[in-house]
């Protein structure tokens, strides 16, 4: 596993997403993945599941050392008082002393930036968290985040799979050596059905969505967070890295529509 070197941490380049497990469920899938090897586990205090993960991540007798583990501030915490009650808890939920990766969820209209990244940044010089990073952020915030503000920021988690165009945040942010985690790397499932990929894959003898996860993979600076509750899709996703694309398949690849945006709740930011 080829893991992004950012901030001073080292974040493996394949995660398990959580979003929507909940419970017994949860906790059983992140200990399937953790048995298969995965060693990045991505979560948020919205997700309301940080609980069974730290259930999971005590279980699994995995050495701290070798897991990373990010969790996030949800949007109506980002007051500073806010974010360091809801860090508290998420800390405790998770039953680790120290959070790897600490993002503040999606973008406030009415959030004092200077104040959120004070805050997180004492966080970091605490060493309660490695390293502090945001995700849903447009190329305008990252300039207020990076460059007015002068966080320290490890990473932008935004949706990005073969069918969305992201070469505008994705030109942002290796302009300022930040990696980009991508979410939804599978579009919530819609790659499966894509002929192309599909085609892509049966020449390698793979799935569409192994195809897709592996093109993503393959950037430089991007990390993918597919969410898999069963063994059999977390080792599908694993054996996605035995894949290897060639131009032809890449240029069909680029040929798709990039349209498709599939999390745009109405709180979300004007996008780039």
């Amino acid at each position: 596993m080829d893991n992004l070197r950012t901030q001073g941490i080292s974040m493996p380049k394949l995660g398990l997403g959580t979003f929507r497990m909940q419970g017994d469920a949860c906790r059983a899938a992140v200990e399937s993945a953790l048995a298969l090897g995965y060693r990045h586990i991505d979560t948020a205090e919205m997700y309301a599941n940080e609980e069974p993960i730290g259930a999971a991540l005590e279980a699994s007798r995995v050495p701290r050392s070798e897991l990373h583990v990010t969790t996030k501030v949800w949007h109506e915490n980002l007051a500073p008082d806010a974010i360091r009650r809801a860090f508290d808890a998420s800390l405790t939920k998770l039953r680790l002393d120290q959070i790897d990766l600490y993002l503040v969820h999606w973008p406030s209209r009415s959030a004092n930036w200077g104040a959120v990244f004070e805050t997180l940044m004492r966080l970091k010089e605490a060493k309660r968290v490695r390293a502090i990073g945001v995700a849903n952020f447009t190329t305008a915030l990252l300039k207020t985040a990076v460059e007015d503000i002068g966080a320290p920021i490890a990473c932008n988690q935004i949706e990005y799979h073969v069918m969305l165009d992201q070469s505008k945040v994705l030109n942002c942010l290796a302009a300022k050596s930040i990696p980009l985690v991508a979410y939804c790397p599978l579009a919530q499932g819609r790659v499966a059905a894509d002929p192309v990929l599909t085609e892509i894959g049966k020449k390698h003898d793979a799935t569409a969505a192994q195809v897709a996860l592996k093109w993503l993979l393959d950037q430089p600076g991007i990390a993918a967070i597919p969410k898999a509750s069963r063994p059999e899709s977390q080792q599908a996703n694993l054996d996605a890295l035995k894949i290897t694309l060639d131009e032809g398949d890449r240029k069909k690849i680029a040929a798709l529509p990039k349209d498709k945006r599939c999390v745009n709740p109405g709180f979300a930011p004007d996008w780039d």
